[in-house]
């Protein structure tokens, strides 16, 4: 069984098809296979992943989030965040400082060209 589909059989609600996770955008599937990496490193299990997962959609929910699914992973890459500030892989800030940064970047880019971060996207 490929990494993707332990995934999905360990954390059941994962948007998917009878193919596999579904994915609304390309970042979707770039923070699906972030937490794939980390779970492969050892950084989380998935009965971890899960359980913070759940935590953070209920947060979300009592936030006001209309549980749609079309949220589903903003909650994944919130969960990404917060467990490798947990696990001490970076900080708070420090993801806040490249959050900050890819806006700046996104912002200067022309719609539709790759974004790249620069030093001066650092400054604020």
């Amino acid at each position: 069984m490929d990494a993707a589909a332990r995934a999905t059989a360990a954390v059941p609600s994962i948007p998917r098809d009878d193919d596999g996770p579904v994915f609304r955008a390309p970042w979707e599937a770039q923070a699906f296979a972030m937490a794939l990496t980390l779970h492969e490193r050892g950084l989380f299990t998935w009965t971890e992943w899960a359980a913070t997962l759940a935590d953070q959609i209920k947060r979300a929910q009592a936030a006001g989030d209309p549980d749609t699914g079309e949220t589903y992973y903003q909650h994944w890459l919130a969960t990404l965040e917060r467990l490798v500030a947990e696990k001490g892989v970076t900080s708070s800030a420090m993801l806040a400082r490249y959050r900050d940064a890819w806006d700046h970047a996104a912002d200067r880019t022309p719609h539709g060209k790759p974004i790249e971060l620069k030093p001066e996207d650092f400054s604020g």
